[in-house]
């Protein structure tokens, strides 16, 4: 494939990226990749490259490009970037991508992974997205709560442990949304907080009472909104009615072993929404022994040791063949 650098500007920020065109520079579409949660290594890096290799093998142009603050993009990583922003910025790129008449433009697909299961239907829902691969989605909610009791579980800790510890978890979300002081959150969550793998996943976070009473701004102002019931984070309101309107071809991957994503509720939702499009436009494939990333595990769990393993067999088949047979069917 031949690979050029591809820039656009978004909120006064260059952003650095690259688009990966087949050797005969005759696309049959552009294939945008929508990253996960956490920093890139795109440009010139790993990121993904074998699937750029594969779409690129298979006739499609593929653009990516690094998060604000990440390789030669400018600006300063957020790790809490609101997804609506994340949306915004996609819709730079295909902004910058039509301005261009790059080869494939009239023809342009969505491919996004975990957190992008919330981006890319916002970015559908002001874009005529010719397509959209879907792996490891999400649905309205975050997924921290299921991540942390899967993981718990794979990490040893019995099922009354696990208990106590959600338990701590919520409460402590129930005391910060109703009021309450962070020397109770403090006492409210003593043993989660000093669970092994619960510090390993907050990456050893001490509490400090000046983040907490910014949390709570947040919470009274409207900017995190939680669900009663779960105290679980909604993260894009009306969701369900967003995913109903989509109206192009959707494949939505899952990895049956994710301790990251609640996949069954995301294709519950899936097929509670896009699947009841008349036109047939969702398509659902599960891999029995893949993780959150679709690499073939034991338990999914966070802190298996994944150097060996290589992507459910499979995998990639599943992705070029469903476009494949869009093409052909004109789609």
């Amino acid at each position: 494939m031949q690979t050029d650098t591809f820039t656009f500007r978004f909120e006064g920020r260059r952003y650095s990226g690259e688009i990966d065109k087949p050797a005969e520079n005759v696309a049959k579409a552009i294939i945008v990749i929508v990253p996960g949660y956490g920093k890139t290594n795109m440009v010139g890096g790993k990121d993904w490259k074998g699937l750029r290799n594969l779409f690129a093998e298979q006739g499609y142009a593929c653009v990516v490009w690094d998060k604000a603050g990440c390789g030669k993009s400018e600006g300063v990583f957020d790790i809490n970037q609101p997804v609506q922003n994340s949306a915004s910025e996609v819709l730079a790129a295909l902004a910058e991508l039509k301005s261009r008449n790059i080869p494939g433009s009239e023809k342009i697909g969505l491919w996004g992974i975990s957190r992008a299961g919330w981006i890319c239907p916002l970015v559908i829902a002001q874009y005529p997205i010719a397509f959209w691969i879907s792996v490891s989605g999400t649905d309205d909610k975050e997924n921290f709560g299921y991540l942390l009791e899967k993981n718990f579980l794979i990490e040893g800790r019995t099922k009354a442990q696990t208990e106590m510890l959600m338990n701590e978890w919520r409460k402590g979300i129930e005391i910060a949304r109703t009021g309450g002081t962070f020397e109770e959150n403090l006492k409210a969550t003593e043993n989660l907080r000093k669970d092994s793998f619960y510090m390993y996943i907050t990456n050893n976070y001490m509490p400090i009472k000046d983040g907490y009473l910014k949390w709570q701004e947040g919470i009274k102002s409207g900017k995190y909104t939680y669900e009663e019931k779960t105290e679980l984070f909604i993260y894009v309101h009306g969701f369900d009615t967003i995913l109903s309107k989509i109206n192009c071809p959707v494949l939505a991957i899952f990895g049956e072993k994710d301790a990251n994503v609640d996949w069954r509720k995301t294709k519950a939702l899936y097929e509670k929404t896009i699947g009841k499009n008349p036109a047939g436009l969702l398509t659902i494939k599960t891999f029995p022994n893949g993780d959150h990333g679709l690499l073939e595990c034991k338990t999914g769990g966070i802190r298996e040791d994944l150097r060996n393993s290589d992507f459910c067999p499979g995998f990639y088949r599943t992705m070029t063949t469903w476009l494949n047979n869009l093409l052909e069917k004109g789609q």
